[in-house]
């Protein structure tokens, strides 16, 4: 412990957020486990909306930061997978066709984008409140699923804290696309 006070920090120098604010409520700073990791993965699901919202669907699907292939279109179709993958069939073990996946081809969610991103976008926030639902009718946060690549149970916890770093991870690729695309920052 150190006998140096903190400073005062100046409003100005705090990490702006998005300009417009958007629907996303304050984060909570006191609340249980179930209700902070979820408003934290709502939070980062709305990030992406937020960094996706405004642009026409040629920006959304434009390579906007050579050389890599990463695009807003393809951030949102790969998200909505993943939404799919741990919380609908990992987890609730739904029996359905992946999205965006085949194993003929494992890379479409980023590599075509020849569909209409407004519907990509619808896609991934039905999967989104598919998977809220989901979480909501656990019983708890130790309930399992059956983790597909070993054969394990996988704890709704840590399946949740999967989906905030997967969603921290891409928010950052979204925030450099959409300062590339049109200037726009802020978290």
């Amino acid at each position: 412990m150190t006998d140096h006070p903190t400073p005062e920090i100046p409003p100005q120098n705090y990490a702006q957020a998005w300009a417009d604010g958007g629907a996303r409520p304050p984060l909570p700073l006191v609340g249980d486990e179930r209700e902070i990791l979820t408003a934290y993965l709502d939070h980062h699901r709305e990030t992406l909306a937020l960094k996706c919202a405004g642009l026409t669907a040629a920006q959304l699907s434009e390579h906007a930061v050579p050389p890599s292939a990463l695009t807003l279109h393809g951030l949102v179709r790969h998200l909505a997978g993943v939404e799919q993958w741990w919380l609908h069939l990992q987890f609730a073990g739904a029996d359905e066709p992946m999205i965006y996946y085949s194993d003929e081809d494992p890379d479409q969610d980023f590599e075509h984008l020849d569909g209409d991103p407004a519907e990509a976008l619808a896609v991934w926030r039905a999967r989104c409140e598919r998977s809220r639902e989901i979480v909501a009718a656990a019983p708890s946060l130790d309930a399992t699923g059956v983790h597909r690549a070993t054969g394990q149970p996988v704890a709704l916890r840590r399946i949740l804290v999967h989906l905030i770093a997967e969603y921290a991870r891409h928010d950052g690729h979204a925030d450099l696309l959409r300062e590339r695309l049109d200037g726009a920052t802020g978290f």
